[in-house]
């Protein structure tokens, strides 16, 4: 099934060099895969994972493990933000 990954600010760097500029990649997943099987071959250190969204809906840490996709889902994905 396909899906769009994307990572935002300074996790663009985790992307393949040609989806950097559009911070986004399609992707062909298993029907049975999760969040973090997504993000397991990105490298993402989870500590940078802090905001998930699948289709703008926040997905809590807890259920990241788990919650797996339709055709079409988008997930987006965040570092913690600091600003002052």
């Amino acid at each position: 099934m396909k899906i769009a990954f994307k990572l935002y600010a300074t996790l663009t760097d985790y992307l393949p060099p040609e989806a950097r500029s559009g911070n986004r990649v399609e992707l062909d997943i298993a029907p049975e895969a999760t969040i973090a099987d997504v993000i397991a071959p990105y490298g993402l250190p989870m500590k940078l994972v802090h905001l998930v969204l699948v289709n703008g809906h926040y997905i809590a840490p807890a259920d990241r493990a788990t919650h797996t996709f339709v055709e079409g889902d988008v997930l987006a994905i965040w570092p913690p933000i600091a600003g002052g």
